[in-house]
């Protein structure tokens, strides 16, 4: 199977086989009953459709909220108050108006959201909102951030890294993008090259069965619990029914003009129900399994180890390679674990190869850092290392539309999160190989078992590894390449023992 771009259509929706195609007129119930129709045929199998492209993750997300019936479970380490945040919060307003019941659970360590806009949301009444380990933002006054720092700071430094989109129980997404603008090709300075997959069939139940895990969870409280304290330690905030019908409207009325986020967004979204139904046909069927985290990720109160679940079946993986591994992840810093198992790998004869960041396209200095202390030692062991270039030619054809509409292009960095073993079995999801995800984030993932998927996805990482996209850590210096600020920055971090956190 070819990875996809979404074909938009205008009044048709054209759902493409193997050897066959079907127009199908773009109603608001047709997509969704021939999604039915599609799980019914393949009976005890999951579908999976990779979206490789920011335009094309924004356009499923979008289209699922529009055409949600009945239930909207949403996870998130991230949701940001940018143009796509605002949007996707209005999205979900309207589908809680028409009687869709909307769950969500955000990570409290980098939302942004303002106190009463998060309240507002969480009293409408088809809406729940819950905050994961609330220890430094929701609720939590400054004093009282301090204090859980220098108490507990195991349980400050435990996240929820999870991503995933659940909608009426049969059709779900997961994989490495958060909910920003600079997840989706929306961000004029700086984006991600990213990967999600959408999933149909029986692996959405266990997706589901992560979300309900999570909400029952003690670390997830509600938004109401979180602003009705008394004291200097919790906050306390109110909003009434005039302010909430205000937020409402505030928010419907920034979705509908032109001025607060920019035109090509709209015009994406509001082609979408044409286009989502056609992938129902494109799908890959067959053995998909999603691996997760339990909330606290392990027992661990005060140590910053003790692994989880995902960081043991990836290294199952790893371990029953028999002929290569391809590796996509952001930041590489391999603890002396992760080290030990990919020594073992190579001992095997098994290649490895693995695309990163480059010191020129990262966002994440410390995490960089890391993996400069440990780059040589990688190399030495046979580690075939790729990294990513700021400017990589691929980016043209990943942002066609961005690129094309701004003067100089954005910044382009891997966020991607993908491993796939000896060509046949690929994972996406959001582990990154470093000790943060291995022992303190819990986290997701789709292991999808299916040659041709994996071939395709394979050969997208080969092309992001190309000459054009990345220089070879082995042999071209990549450093040499950023401004000496930049590397002096690098190597004060490198002196600080921060491995652990990263």
């Amino acid at each position: 199977m070819r990875i996809r771009d979404f074909a938009l259509t205008a009044s048709l929706v054209l759902i493409t086989g193997p050897a066959f195609a079907v127009a199908v007129p773009a109603t608001t119930d047709a997509p969704m009953s021939v999604i039915d129709t599609q799980i019914a045929a393949h009976p005890g199998k999951s579908g999976s459709y990779v979206l490789d492209t920011g335009e094309e993750a924004l356009l499923a997300r979008a289209w699922l909220a529009e055409h949600a019936k009945k239930s909207i479970e949403v996870q998130y380490f991230i949701w940001s108050t940018d143009n796509i945040g605002i949007l996707a919060a209005e999205a979900l307003l309207r589908a809680a108006n028409r009687g869709v019941h909307v769950r969500v659970i955000v990570d409290d360590l980098m939302i942004d959201a303002p106190d009463k806009s998060l309240l507002a949301l969480a009293r409408h009444p088809n809406i729940d909102i819950r905050i994961y380990n609330p220890q430094t933002s929701v609720g939590v006054p400054l004093q009282k951030r301090v204090l859980n720092g220098l108490t507990n700071f195991r349980g400050v430094n435990q996240r929820m890294h999870d991503k995933t989109v659940v909608v009426d129980g049969k059709v779900a997404i997961t994989g490495g993008r958060n909910m920003a603008a600079e997840y989706f090709d929306y961000n004029h300075e700086y984006n991600f090259r990213d990967r999600d997959v959408l999933l149909l069939g029986p692996v959405v139940q266990a997706i589901q069965e992560n979300f309900e895990s999570f909400w029952r969870s003690t670390l997830s409280v509600k938004v109401e619990d979180l602003y009705d304290g008394i004291g200097l330690m919790q906050s306390n905030v109110s909003v009434s029914t005039q302010e909430i019908q205000q937020i409402y409207n505030d928010l419907h009325k920034y979705a509908k003009s032109p001025e607060n986020f920019a035109p090509e967004v709209r015009a994406a979204i509001a082609a979408t129900p044409t286009a989502f139904a056609r992938l129902s046909g494109q799908m890959t069927w067959g053995k998909v399994e999603f691996i997760s985290d339990r909330p606290g990720k392990n027992d661990n109160k005060v140590r910053l180890g003790g692994g989880g679940q995902t960081t043991a079946e990836l290294a199952r993986l790893i371990m029953g390679a028999k002929q290569g591994i391809t590796i996509q992840s952001p930041y590489l810093v391999l603890s002396d674990e992760a080290i030990d198992l990919f020594r073992q790998t190579v001992a095997r004869g098994i290649k490895v190869r693995i695309n990163t960041n480059s010191l020129a396209s990262t966002d994440n200095l410390p995490a960089f850092s890391g993996y400069r202390n440990q780059r040589d030692r990688l190399l030495k062991m046979g580690l075939q290392i790729y990294e990513y270039k700021p400017d990589p030619d691929v980016q043209r054809q990943l942002m066609q539309r961005t690129v094309a509409t701004t003067r100089k292009a954005p910044v382009f960095a891997l966020h991607a999160k993908t491993l796939v073993i000896d060509s046949k079995t690929v994972y996406i999801g959001t582990f990154n190989f470093d000790p943060r995800s291995e022992n303190l984030n819990t986290e997701v993932g789709a292991i999808i078992h299916d040659e041709k998927l994996a071939r395709a996805v394979e050969h997208a990482i080969e092309t992001d590894m190309a000459p054009g996209n990345s220089w070879n850590a082995a042999r071209d210096n990549p450093d040499q390449y950023v401004s000496l600020a930049k590397r002096s920055k690098a190597r004060l971090y490198q002196l600080l023992p921060i491995k652990p956190l990263l």
